[in-house]
């Protein structure tokens, strides 16, 4: 089972107590205070482990404690520190605060980030160890020769981390569902993700390695179908749009059995700009699968030419037959090489967010119409071909779905009023 979701209970080591004595020894009758201070108790420390691509080590451990510190000795002899407990963690794990304390709920019981892992032998200390209490030496002074106090150790922390994992990966293959994307991720790599002749198959993302040279391989993942208001959540939109964030170049595959291909990639690509603009930023190859079948070959000529209407170069495969797919994979990698190189810190980074809420948006009364504003919607509205019916009833569906349909009619609009959409003019119609 995949498991990209976890949450956790942690709890640093408690400091050792430090010591209350005085020096004994033979003919030094004033030998003095001389009481160790206590160990340093042990952190728990996150730390990626490349091998890792899961949080399935976190289902059924969920509470991790850093030892205690030991107490302090006789002739200032220190307790020994506790060792910090290491937790292992993927590539791509964020964490986040979910501690019930009273900073998070003066903060409306937001969560706070606090780390993103991302590059191998990255560490986070989530829960510092307590330090050790003092000996009665340091409490020795001019009017106090003999102090009898000492200090307790230093209680650890505990907090309740929530963990998610983005996975990371060179090349993501996206489409809609049954588009032969896992068959493509085996064919290209030794993944064996589960592959059958229905929609749906795959319910969690797979990844593989495919081997490009002697010296170079890359990091594909395959993630499940996307749908008609996966940017709202709808199916589990939410939990397969977060891993393409990921990716640096995506690879869309098109159904070549489909009824209309060119609407399911339009599709596909408005959910991507409403859920993270940056995704509509990535390098994307498109290809259009099952070209051995005749209706797909029959198809291809009409598409590649829409295709190139809206800009992309696309190529024709075979992910069953292996046509053309190491031609795929090798300008997937071209573009792959143009990237700049993804700087690797050894502090964790920041995770990036979405600059506004997509599915905000306001209704603003002018003197010929209405304006909805909304940078996502316009996008959205950028990419939609509106001499193609079957695009302009998604446009239609999109608009209920968000809400802006129901906010005209409430802000008075009539049939036959212009609704301006960035530098689109369009018509209300009930």
């Amino acid at each position: 089972m995949f498991i990209d979701k976890a949450e956790i209970l942690v709890h640093s080591g408690r400091g050792g107590d430090g010591m209350v004595h005085f020096h004994r020894e033979k003919y030094v009758p004033r030998g003095g205070p001389d009481g160790g201070d206590g160990g340093r108790g042990g952190d728990v420390i996150l730390e990626v482990r490349p091998t890792l691509n899961s949080l399935q080590a976190f289902r059924f451990t969920t509470r991790f404690e850093a030892g205690d510190g030991k107490g302090g000795g006789t002739n200032n002899k220190s307790g020994k520190s506790a060792d910090d407990l290491v937790v292992a963690v993927p590539p791509g794990t964020l964490v986040y605060d979910v501690s019930e304390s009273p900073a998070n709920a003066a903060e409306g019981g937001l969560p706070h980030l606090l780390g993103d892992l991302t590059a191998a032998g990255q560490r986070l200390v989530v829960c510092k160890g307590g330090r050790g209490g003092r000996g009665n030496p340091h409490f020795k002074s001019s009017i106090n020769q003999i102090p009898r106090t000492a200090e307790n150790g230093e209680p650890g922390e505990e907090k309740r981390l929530r963990l998610e994992l983005k996975l990371i990966a060179d090349i993501g293959i996206v489409g809609a569902p049954n588009a032969g994307k896992s068959t493509l991720l085996s064919v290209l790599t030794n993944a064996k993700p589960k592959i059958a002749a229905y929609p749906f198959t795959t319910l969690d993302p797979n990844l593989g390695v495919a081997t490009v040279d002697d010296e170079t391989t890359v990091v594909l993942a395959d993630i499940p179908g996307l749908v008609e208001g996966a940017a709202q959540g709808v199916g589990l939109g939410h939990d397969f749009l977060r891993h393409i964030q990921r990716t640096r170049v995506l690879i869309h595959m098109l159904d070549g059995l489909s009824e209309d291909p060119l609407e399911d990639f339009l599709q596909i690509n408005a959910e991507l700009a409403l859920f993270d603009p940056g995704l509509a930023k990535k390098p994307m190859l498109v290809a259009l699968n099952k070209i051995d079948q005749p209706e797909a070959l029959e198809a291809w000529p009409k598409l590649k030419k829409e295709l190139k209407k809206h800009g992309y170069e696309a190529m024709a495969v075979s992910a069953l037959a292996r046509t053309n797919v190491r031609e795929l994979l090798m300008k997937a990698v071209s573009l792959l090489a143009d990237l700049p190189p993804v700087e690797e810190t050894e502090q964790p980074m920041p995770v990036y967010h979405p600059a506004e809420d997509p599915h905000a948006f306001t209704i603003v009364r002018e003197a010929d119409g209405y304006r909805v504003k909304s940078a996502a919607i316009e996008r959205a509205t950028k990419m939609t071909p509106f001499d193609q019916s079957g695009s302009v009833r998604r446009f239609q569906k999109l608009m209920e779905r968000l809400g802006v349909d129901k906010a005209l009619r409430e802000a008075g609009a009539q049939e036959g009023d212009t609704v301006y959409i960035g530098e689109y003019e369009l018509e209300y119609q009930e």
